[in-house]
């Protein structure tokens, strides 16, 4: 069985009823809470896991090497994010736009862009009495929450 509390506002007592319901079920089933409110995860305040493990969240960003970009521009054309500009003779990447997506690199006709990886959170994971816990946490000023979700 699986139980979600959603909700698009805040304030609204998801991470109450969330914790409430797992340390209610916790003697009879087997359960494991999930805090995907990466911006403010507060579900860790309730249960207070012991976090056993830290994983990164990152995500792959255009790194041009200058050398041999010949500033065509297809990299900017093929961006639907705006994260790759060509203006005269420079390129200027914004990794904070790029999805990670990787057309830019996968279509430079002169193979000058890698991608390097950017990191965008955490996951965190561990156990409370009995209850798997995991939680995501998005770096502070970070706009992309999906991928640590």
């Amino acid at each position: 069985m699986i139980i979600s509390v959603a909700s698009g506002k805040g304030g609204t007592g998801k991470t109450l009823i969330a914790t409430s319901l797992v340390l209610s079920l916790k003697d009879r089933l087997k359960v494991q809470l999930l805090d995907c409110d990466v911006e403010e995860p507060n579900a860790h305040i309730f249960l207070k896991p012991a976090i056993n493990r830290t994983e990164a969240v990152s995500l792959p960003v255009p790194v041009v090497d200058e050398e041999k970009c010949t500033r065509c521009g297809k990299c900017a054309e093929v961006c639907v994010f705006n994260a790759i500009a060509v203006l005269g003779e420079y390129v200027l990447t914004f990794p904070q736009l790029c999805h990670g997506c990787g057309a830019c690199a996968y279509l430079c006709p002169e193979e000058a862009i890698t991608e390097a990886d950017r990191e965008t959170g955490v996951i965190e994971s561990g156990r409370a009495d009995g209850i798997a816990f995991v939680q995501g946490r998005l770096t502070v000023g970070e706009a992309m929450a999906p991928p640590v979700i």
